[in-house]
């Protein structure tokens, strides 16, 4: 059912060309800096691996409250803090106007609870250390998204029910 009603804003969208607002969340493992948590959206391109994140409305909520409320209900996980804003991007990849926010934050747990908008969620190790001088977030986050789902790190694999193995 939300693979139909993805695909049909998508169709929408693209007639329309909304402007839209969104955030993505780099989630940093509580006890291992190195790692990060990524997922595979089911209303989605379900080969597709990407950030926890999801819509927003700017009047009502801000990005990072926005960010911590998609945690929440994606993954069951609170954040510690405030998330940290990391960059703004404009992107018209999905036939809208959308204003993408980046953020990162660092969950109080390790432990998640997929929801049903997630078909996957992992661990994977991924050293922001690694980021050379000039590169772009964006970039190296493409790299490494691109590169985690073939070798993730099996120690830290979340089960089907999202608790880390």
């Amino acid at each position: 059912m939300l693979r139909v009603l993805g695909a049909g804003s998508r169709i929408w969208w693209r007639v329309r060309k909304p402007a839209t607002f969104g955030v993505k969340v780099l989630l940093i493992h509580p006890d291992d800096p190195a790692r990060c948590l990524i997922v595979r959206h089911s209303y989605a391109d379900s080969a597709r691996w990407g950030l926890p994140g999801g819509a927003y409305r700017p009047g009502r909520e801000t990005p990072e409250q926005a960010g911590a409320r998609e945690v929440a209900e994606e993954l069951g996980l609170a954040v510690a803090g405030v998330p940290t804003l990391l960059d703004t991007v404009v992107t018209t990849l999905e036939g809208k106007h959308d204003t993408l926010t980046l953020l990162q934050a660092t969950p109080t747990s390790a432990a998640f609870a997929r929801s049903p908008e997630i078909a996957e969620a992992r661990w994977v190790r991924t050293d922001m250390s690694a980021l050379p001088a000039g590169e772009s977030l964006s970039r190296w986050l493409e790299h490494a998204l691109r590169a985690a789902p073939g070798r993730p790190d099996q120690s830290t694999t979340g089960s089907a029910h999202g608790a880390p193995k």
